[in-house]
């Protein structure tokens, strides 16, 4: 038996036995190959027990799931053509395996102490989001092992709270192939990014666009999606007002300054989308039109209680033109306020409306604009 076969047969025996915590093959045997490393480690996907490869590229990740036995003929074949060396880390030992050029092989192993492997499947993923994601690491959330940066912990968990509420949206959706997403003021691209990689991790075809007035970040998004490998990702330079939208199944707008929520949101009515997100930011439009002629003068006299009345008005006069429409919605807390105090989500997802709850949404409206002195929404005007 040669020492690799010897090897092979630990990492059998610490699969069967759930011992096994992770591989590393390495040390390639052509120095000019793009493939780097390759990482390994038990998962449960769909109630079986596989390995989970990671092959990690200068610009990309790759990852494939092998049951045992195809997982055992992966390796071999990775040290006979690709790798010298393989590092295997059990509960009990590590074992560490080299082999020349000349084909000698040498196998070393080390007692080691760890606990019992946690097998990764969906449901139980803390966060949703892989730290080791290329975007992450371009966008200067994670350094360059993956690691998130101090400075950027509040940021990474904002981004996981929006992949779970998400992932919960998603859920009561009937998705088609693709599923096509429009980011209107993408920004940074953080949470388009974030997105993607959700959908594509749980293997729904997806077609995202984030649309971004600025050229600069158009460009860095696109080359960051490249790096990163996403096909069905990319970015282009145009307003929410000004971008022509036909159809789409989910309209996202997070932050859009003022009235431009309400153009995103007129859009996404007029597409049909099945879903539409927004957060809304700034409510000047109806701010500076309130001037309740009845005992709200008492709360609209102070500015700062104008602003927080102004908002819970806008929102709500957005939520119900929604439900106009025929979508069900949802309005809460984003994130906690500690780390932005623009925290408010609206969500609507389509659903049948009879005619008389519109007629009932409409007159909710109206009966709002008159109790603070309101001439017209924004949103009145877009649709």
């Amino acid at each position: 038996m040669t020492k690799l076969d010897t090897l092979l047969k630990a990492v059998r025996s610490s699969v069967e036995n759930n011992t096994l915590l992770r591989i590393t093959l390495g040390n390639k045997r052509d120095k000019a190959a793009d493939l780097k490393n390759v990482y390994i480690k038990p998962a449960m996907i769909k109630d079986k027990l596989m390995l989970s490869f990671v092959y990690r590229y200068p610009t990309k990740d790759i990852t494939k799931n092998f049951l045992l036995s195809d997982a055992l003929s992966e390796i071999r074949s990775s040290l006979v053509k690709v790798f010298f060396n393989a590092d295997i880390y059990t509960v009990s030992q590590t074992l560490y395996f080299s082999a020349d050029a000349a084909g000698k092989e040498m196998l070393v192993t080390k007692p080691a102490a760890s606990a019992a492997p946690v097998l990764t499947h969906d449901k139980e993923k803390k966060r949703l989001l892989n730290s080791s994601a290329i975007w992450l690491r371009e966008l200067g959330i994670t350094g360059a092992e993956g690691n998130i940066k101090k400075e950027k912990q509040h940021k990474f968990k904002q981004i996981n709270r929006y992949v779970e509420i998400i992932e919960g949206i998603l859920q009561d959706v009937k998705m088609d192939d693709p599923f096509t997403v429009n980011d209107m003021g993408s920004g940074k691209g953080y949470l388009t990014f974030a997105l993607y990689d959700h959908l594509t991790a749980k293997n729904i075809p997806a077609q995202v666009t984030g649309i971004e007035l600025r050229k600069d970040l158009v460009d860095s998004c696109n080359r960051i999606a490249e790096k990163s490998g996403y096909a069905g990702l990319c970015f282009v330079e145009g307003s929410i007002s000004d971008t022509a939208i036909d159809k789409v199944d989910m309209l996202i707008a997070l932050h859009a300054c003022d009235t431009a929520t309400d153009d995103a949101i007129a859009k996404g009515i007029r597409a049909g989308a099945a879903i539409i997100i927004c957060a809304p930011c700034c409510h000047k439009q109806v701010r500076r039109q309130m001037k309740p002629a009845n005992a709200l003068q008492d709360i609209t006299k102070h500015g700062i209680l104008l602003e927080r009345q102004a908002e819970m008005v806008t929102d709500t006069i957005r939520a119900l033109m929604l439900e106009a429409h025929g979508y069900k919605t949802k309005v809460f807390e984003f994130i906690e306020e500690e780390h932005t105090p623009k925290n408010v989500l609206i969500v609507g997802t389509k659903s049948m409306s009879a005619e008389n709850v519109r007629d009932l949404n409409f007159e909710k409206i109206k009966a709002l604009k008159e109790m603070f002195g309101i001439k017209e929404h924004y949103i009145e005007t877009v649709l």
